[in-house]
């Protein structure tokens, strides 16, 4: 955690329009020098904030305690219950109130401190129930809640009647961990080739602008999706029926696609506390992209892969004039 001031002017500026950006631009990730440079390989992994700390190691935690306290045996999973099958359910939509609902609340008393766009969240009639965070409710738990239960209820049934590759802890803990380790990364990976796809002029229309329709992010507009979107963003765990693997580390694979929109997306730098702490919340560079739509399609730590394809936006002044004039291209072309 960082001691500071909490003055939001030390770490960033603000427009004519009360619109703040951290001070300088965003970098490219993972940033080349690392590989040459194993203490700097190193620091990268593991700084506070960073890769790992500290929401990825928040991520992993919460799915390892749910695993161990609150999922039935594989034995109970061998056949489709409404028993077991509804307490999954509930227990991952009481995660994400819990987990999510602690954000929204939070940060709705901290003003516009650290705030990327300072109005508040719309009243307006694009959303459901002309509400922005009714609508991102909506979406959340009659959509999101369900196709990620669905997706990790088939996942577990397959695990205990053996229809996917397990491989058991207890015979091979350092694969299991190297797989454990690798899920953020896989994860990376498939979001920005579903992300890429969701943009394809078809599939935006049907699913994605249901999403974009958050151009003012809040915590709850994170898993804010079509169901079109759900399927295809919480396929990830697909992999874990091809690659050898744990029902913990799929499980994780999961929980980190749920879990990880609540802090990109609420749409604040830091969460302040009144002791002087501020954690890191934002992911300014997904900001960028939910306020241009045509720019930066992968998470913060695969940056590279922007930056290969031509639609990397390090927020500055140059780079919107590049994104605007791509989408003018685009526009005339449609």
């Amino acid at each position: 955690m960082i001691k500071d001031k909490l003055n939001d002017e030390n770490y960033g500026i603000r427009d004519k329009r009360g619109h703040w950006k951290p001070f300088g631009t965003i970098s490219i990730n993972p940033p080349r020098e690392i590989f040459y440079n194993p203490i700097k390989l190193f620091k990268y992994f593991f700084k506070f904030p960073g890769i790992f700390f500290p929401w990825t190691f928040v991520f992993g935690a919460i799915t390892v305690a749910t695993y161990l306290f609150l999922t039935p045996s594989l034995e109970t999973m061998k056949t489709f219950e409404v028993g077991w099958i509804s307490y999954i359910f509930f227990r991952n939509a009481a995660i994400i109130l819990v987990w999510t609902g602690f954000f929204h609340l939070k940060l709705k008393t901290q003003g516009t401190s650290f705030k990327y766009n300072p109005r508040p969240l719309e009243k307006h009639k694009k959303f459901l129930f002309n509400d922005q965070t009714k609508d991102n409710l909506f979406y959340t738990f009659c959509s999101a809640i369900p196709f990620w239960t669905a997706y990790e209820v088939v996942t577990f049934w397959a695990f205990a009647n053996q229809l996917i590759p397990y491989v058991s802890w207890e015979i091979y803990p350092i694969y299991c961990c190297f797989m454990f380790f690798l899920v953020p990364f896989i994860r990376d990976a498939h979001f920005y080739l579903t992300h890429r796809l969701l943009h394809w002029g078809p599939l935006y229309k049907i699913a994605h602008k249901v999403h974009h329709r958050n151009t003012n992010t809040g915590a709850w507009s994170g898993m804010s999706m079509h169901p079109i979107e759900h399927i295809l963003y919480f396929s990830g765990i697909l992999i874990h029926w091809v690659i050898p693997s744990h029902p913990l580390v799929a499980m994780y694979h999961v929980f980190h696609a749920g879990l990880a929109p609540t802090p990109g997306h609420t749409g604040y730098e830091k969460m302040t506390f009144k002791n002087g702490v501020a954690i890191p919340t934002g992911d300014y560079m997904h900001y960028i992209h939910h306020k241009y739509f045509e720019c930066n399609y992968s998470g913060g730590n695969t940056s590279f892969l922007d930056k290969l394809m031509g639609t990397f936006h390090d927020g500055s002044e140059e780079a919107t004039k590049e994104v605007m004039a791509r989408i003018k291209d685009k526009a005339h072309y449609l």
